[in-house]
């Protein structure tokens, strides 16, 4: 479908469903819509509900007996997920989902109170993603759904989306007291207070500080503030949202395997001692719905001033240590309007949608530094892009045992790139342009004796960071490289099935494929973009959640995939660190008497680390404990034992080029030795926390 061909598809589109909507108002036909809001969590039987098998929904509940490491770690409740660290933890995390290596967020979108999180033409990765802002005592909900269905998901939605809503209030107010190993400390305080019949006023403040198990002490600090108001519900309500976050840290970066078994360094050590660095984010949000006689409008807005410097030497000593900066501005919003279209068009519920994202950003640059201190400009440039989204769907209930959800959206991404630094970096800039129409498709057939069969297919598209495509020759050394261009078609299918074989036991079961047309990566610790070709993965996902009692839910996830490049790269078609098997087990208990807790298991099988596959990671298996006593209904205590049988093993693990500090930074005429390169998991870790309410 050429762009003309799509532009005219939508515009028909939206006209028909003008002409429908005008003629349902003019028989004053009025159908009451609700917004189905699920709020049992993943235990819920969505059966009559969902479009798919692999979409749903965590409430706050089932995340209270989660013992997290890390605040991202809340994402791992979505089935397959895997949340890790390469670096220091004031660096967004490492994530993993349907045979992708995320890197920090490229291909997987989430969202916090409807602000956007992943950033474009970032200093260090397309689409990074960080999320240790979060204060998961907050959260509300985590909605989640995957692959390319869904209408209202734009960019980085290739393999999913997250959409995280923190609570409007909550039920008493709470001051949270953690100290663990490593010098870890956390204070949270939180509370909402009714101003009068209409009005809620939420707050949170989070003050945490840890050195981690690094020889290198990580000196982590951050302070984290939540400030909300509100006014009704999601369906029927308003909320503004201020939120504020401010962190720095000293990081221990993944080093050349051969450094620690050879005893050159220890297990925890480091070979760059000023790697690191600080970062900040503050935001405005605000959102508003209506519902009623005559459907449903829902719009929300925000702007974002974020900021990140991050020191590195990711090659150990090959490579002289760089500094990534990013200084931006995000601003933009969203509304929808959904309607009923009467019973002579099978009550069907079409929605219209528009929305808007705009990046105003002064300086994004590469610099060399020694000890944090700058001495060469690889490149700096100053990027101003945006993105439009129009969206349309329909649900239609065209049988008691056939609905179907069919949608369209297009997407326009424009802006332009200019050079402000870098003595080889001048020649690159321009402006960029780019469209895209997406159909989407959701057949759901049941339910017959509780089983529902779904079908989905849907385009998408992963994006490029603008600098890839503007950009001529290398800042690096000024050879040529090949612009690329900014949108890269993905197409998912999926067939599954959702069922509640016994109850209080709820199991979904997945076949999916995607294809993708390119894969392109923007290489932030050298400044350019690095296309990979195409490539297809397929896989298999199968999520049980068993409720026998009120008190206990057991849940056990299992994701196995498979990851090809369509040609052969690097001598091989295997997509480096895809996991091809990844699985969890959690068991979480809470009858609210005097004890509660949980108990999570998670498996990474080993996966490639070069496109032969000749070179793999370690699988491993690893164990989360959290148990607590409600010492008084004021009162509770709580301990986390992380890593609990104290697993050696890596959280992540790649294959690169380096040298050691033994081995200098010119080893092997300075093309450096190939080789794993990794981050350690942490060790056995146990934390302490006491609570009280008021």
């Amino acid at each position: 479908m050429s762009p003309q061909e799509a532009v005219e598809l939508l515009r028909r589109t939206g006209c028909v469903v003008a002409v429908v909507s005008s003629s349902v108002a003019n028989a004053q036909e009025a159908v009451t819509l609700e917004r189905v809001v699920v709020n049992g969590g993943r235990s819920a039987n969505l059966v009559g509900v969902a479009d798919s098998a692999t979409e749903g929904t965590i409430n706050a509940k089932q995340l209270a007996t989660r013992p997290l490491l890390r605040p991202a770690e809340v994402l791992e409740s979505v089935p397959g997920l895997t949340v890790t660290q390469h670096s220091g933890d004031g660096k967004a995390n490492q994530y993993f989902l349907r045979g992708f290596n995320l890197d920090h967020g490229s291909d997987f979108a989430s969202y916090v109170n409807g602000m956007p999180i992943n950033n474009g033409s970032h200093a260090h990765g397309q689409g990074y993603m960080d999320l240790n802002f979060l204060i998961p005592e907050l959260i509300s909900t985590v909605r989640y759904r995957k692959g390319t269905y869904n209408a209202e998901d734009n960019a980085f939605a290739v393999t999913g989306v997250a959409y995280v809503d923190y609570a409007r209030r909550l039920p008493e107010a709470i001051v949270d007291l953690t100290v663990g190993q490593h010098n870890y400390r956390r204070a949270l305080g939180a509370g909402s207070l009714k101003l009068n019949d209409e009005f809620t006023l939420l707050g949170g403040i989070e003050l945490g500080s840890t050195d981690g198990p690094w020889e290198q002490p990580e000196k982590l600090h951050k302070v984290n503030t939540t400030l909300r108001l509100s006014s009704g519900s999601a369906a029927n309500g308003f909320s503004a949202t201020a939120m504020t976050y401010v962190s720095r840290w000293i990081a221990t970066e993944h080093v050349p395997e051969r450094a620690i078994t050879s005893g050159e360094i220890g297990r925890y050590g480091t070979l760059g001692a000023t790697d690191g660095g600080q970062t900040y984010r503050h935001s405005l949000s605000a959102d508003w719905a209506r519902t009623g006689d005559a459907g449903g409008t829902r719009a929300n807005g925000y702007v974002v001033g974020y900021g990140l410097n991050l020191f590195s030497s990711p090659s150990g000593v090959q490579d002289p240590q760089h500094e990534q900066e990013d200084r931006r501005t995000i601003f933009g919003g969203a509304v929808s309007h959904s309607m009923g279209l009467g019973a002579a068009l099978f009550d069907t519920e079409a929605t219209l949608g528009l929305q808007y994202r705009r990046d105003r950003i002064p300086r994004v640059g590469l610099f060399n530094t020694v000890e944090r201190v700058r001495t060469e400009t690889v490149r700096q440039d100053k990027i101003d892009q945006s993105a439009i989204g129009v969206y349309v769907e329909a649900r239609t209930q065209w049988l008691p045992w056939f609905r179907s959800t069919l949608g369209a959206r297009f997407d326009w991404l424009y802006g332009s790139v200019s050079s402000i630094g870098g003595p080889l970096n001048a020649a690159n800039g321009g402006t960029v342009r780019a469209m895209q129409a997406s159909p989407k498709m959701a057949l759901a057939f049941g339910p017959f004796s509780g089983t529902e069969f779904y079908v989905n297919w849907g385009r998408g598209f992963h994006t490029n960071d603008f600098r890839g495509a503007t950009s001529s020759v290398s800042p690096v050394d000024g050879s040529p490289v090949e612009k690329v261009r900014p949108l890269a078609k993905a197409t998912s299918a999926e067939v599954g099935l959702r069922a509640r074989p016994l109850p209080g036991w709820n199991t979904a079961l997945s076949l999916w494929k995607t294809e993708l047309a390119s894969e392109l990566v923007f290489i932030g610790d050298e400044g350019v973009t690095e296309p990979k070709g195409a490539s297809r993965r397929s896989g298999i996902e199968w999520w049980n959640d068993y409720a026998p009692t009120p008190w206990l839910t057991i849940d056990a996830d299992l994701a196995i995939s498979r990851a090809r490049f369509v040609e052969a790269s690097n001598g091989g078609t295997k997509v480096p660190n895809a996991i091809p098997l990844s699985a969890s087990i959690g068991v979480s208990v809470d009858a609210q008497g005097a004890w509660f807790g949980g108990l999570r298991l998670r498996y990474i099988g080993a996966y490639p680390l070069e496109e032969t596959g000749t070179h793999k990671s370690t699988a491993f298996l690893t164990t989360n404990l959290k148990v607590g006593y409600r010492i008084s209904p004021s009162l509770r205590a709580s301990f986390d034992v992380l890593n609990l049988f104290d697993r050696r093993a890596n959280d992540i693990e790649y294959w690169g080029t380096s040298c050691t500090r033994t081995e200098g930074p010119g080893c092997n005429g300075g093309d450096g030795f190939d080789g794993k390169l990794v981050h350690p998991l942490e060790p056995r870790t146990f934390r302490v926390s006491v609570r009280a309410s008021f």
